[in-house]
């Protein structure tokens, strides 16, 4: 997959053909600006109009180019006054999301175009959004590269397919969700996958690899706590083999993210799926660096969801967590998780071996009587972004929350599930407003500030947008 948006420039003139032959020079200078700003970003490819637009055709025609090129998105450029017509044949016909640009210059009415137009926009109900300014200027610049960014995961949901192995678990409805909602929500195909497959695949894995994978565990990882019960070297080649079994069906069926249900059948039976889900998070395995597919624990699909776009947007690996408990004495939130989170949080390193040493496998608990390892970390600190999609009858929304990870003593993990990986945050409000208004008991996170990004992403979706403590 391209990590690289790329987006559509269309320059829009006046629709008087006299008009235009003496204003076309401006209109194209201002179309050249963006498309030299975008490109010595090195963020964005760039996909230009054949020429400048100044009639309904040729608005169809640059129009459908754009659909030809698969862009993520689309930037209409005004330098001067275009028919705002041309704005909404192109977008009827084109590729959006649509994003209106002009400079502000007292000397032309590109402002007028880009308002007649997004008016026009709205009459069709096309959203859109707006950059005002010189593209040069840092903060015009940083709108636009940001709504490229957005575009590109919009347009990377549409056509994917989800792996959905398993069904439901442990009764959560916050968990399950619509074949068909996602399709014409989300352009999302899913596939549903019986936990069996992973089963009969486990059994050929040639050994060689697992000998491979096992010594790559005891060689990096800091603990492997062996109990000679629910967890021995054999129940670990066990986990491995269930690991690279699922790799197995993401490759042959080409899943682009999966989830994963595990409890009971799996976890009691057989062996928990931990290891699967801390490495098909990882950007890396025993094999080498590779590139993170999203898995949700107890096949929780709007985790799932969250977690591929939260993915799409940063190109990280992404947190999956309970909510777990409230630390009063700390003023915390603690998230700890039955399943397993990512081992790059442990110390957010390239190098594996950095964050590994920080990892304990211990046995898992026994309820699970199927055996096998539990992940263990704690997230390293740093500023973090937490998000959310929930429903209401049907309707989704996007719960999103700034935080920080911190760092407690380790003995701190003791007081919940010492097994399990944990994270603590601080919340920018009172814990209160979180345990009365968050709908499910999984959430998901990566570092950073991603706070106006995913309000974007939303608005494109046509996803309602709360932000937790406002």
């Amino acid at each position: 997959m391209n990590k690289k948006p790329k987006i559509g420039v269309i320059g829009f003139s006046d629709g008087e053909p006299e008009v235009h032959e003496e204003l076309k020079g401006i209109v194209q200078e201002q179309m050249d600006a963006i498309v030299k700003a975008l490109r010595a970003s090195g963020e964005v490819d760039v996909v230009e109009a054949d020429y400048l637009v100044h009639s309904p055709e040729e608005a169809k025609l640059q129009g459908q180019k754009m659909v030809a090129e698969d862009v993520d998105g689309t930037i209409f450029s005004y330098g001067v006054f275009s028919f705002p017509n041309f704005s909404a044949i192109a977008a009827k016909f084109g590729k959006g999301p649509f994003l209106l640009a002009a400079n502000l210059n007292p000397d032309w009415p590109g402002m007028v175009a880009m308002l007649a137009a997004g008016g026009a926009l709205h009459h069709l109900g096309i959203e859109h959004f707006r950059a005002a300014g010189d593209i040069n200027d840092k903060e015009v610049l940083d709108k636009v590269l940001q709504f490229a960014k957005c575009a590109h995961v919009v347009n990377s949901l549409k056509g994917s397919t989800y792996g959905l192995i398993g069904g439901r678990s442990l009764g959560m409805y916050s968990a399950t969700v619509s074949m068909q909602d996602w399709q014409d929500k989300f352009g999302i195909d899913i596939e549903h996958i019986d936990q069996s497959e992973i089963v009969r695949l486990a059994d050929t894995i040639p050994q060689e690899q697992v000998d491979k994978a096992f010594g790559w565990l005891t060689e990096n990882v800091g603990r492997i706590e062996y109990d000679d019960k629910k967890l021995t070297p054999e129940k670990l080649k066990q986990q491995i083999r269930h690991y690279e079994a699922t790799k197995k069906i993401i490759e042959d069926r080409r899943l682009d993210f999966i989830g994963v249900k595990c409890h009971y059948e799996m976890s009691r039976h057989y062996c928990t799926q931990c290891l699967s889900a801390a490495f098909c998070n990882d950007p890396y395995d025993w094999d080498g660096p590779k590139e993170p597919v999203v898995c949700a624990c107890e096949a929780d699909s709007d985790a799932a969801l969250t977690m591929q776009i939260l993915h799409l947007l940063t190109n990280d690996p992404v947190v999956f967590m309970d909510v777990r408990h409230y630390d009063k004495d700390y003023d915390v939130m603690v998230f700890c998780n039955c399943g397993s989170q990512s081992t790059y949080y442990a110390a957010a390193s390239d190098d594996p071996r950095e964050n590994l040493k920080k990892v304990t496998l211990y046995p898992c608990l026994d309820i699970y009587a199927g055996g096998g390892c539990h992940v263990n970390l704690m997230t390293k600190p740093g500023k973090a972004t937490i998000a959310r999609l929930n429903r209401t009858e049907g309707k989704y929304r996007m719960t999103i929350i700034p935080t920080e990870f911190v760092e407690l003593p380790e003995e701190k993990m003791a007081e919940t599930t010492k097994e399990w990986p944990h994270v603590f945050a601080k919340l920018p409000f009172d814990h209160q407003i979180f345990l009365d208004r968050f709908d499910a008991n999984h959430c998901h996170a990566v570092y950073g500030d991603h706070v106006e990004s995913l309000k974007m992403i939303c608005q494109m979706l046509d996803i309602d947008v709360e932000i937790l403590g406002e």
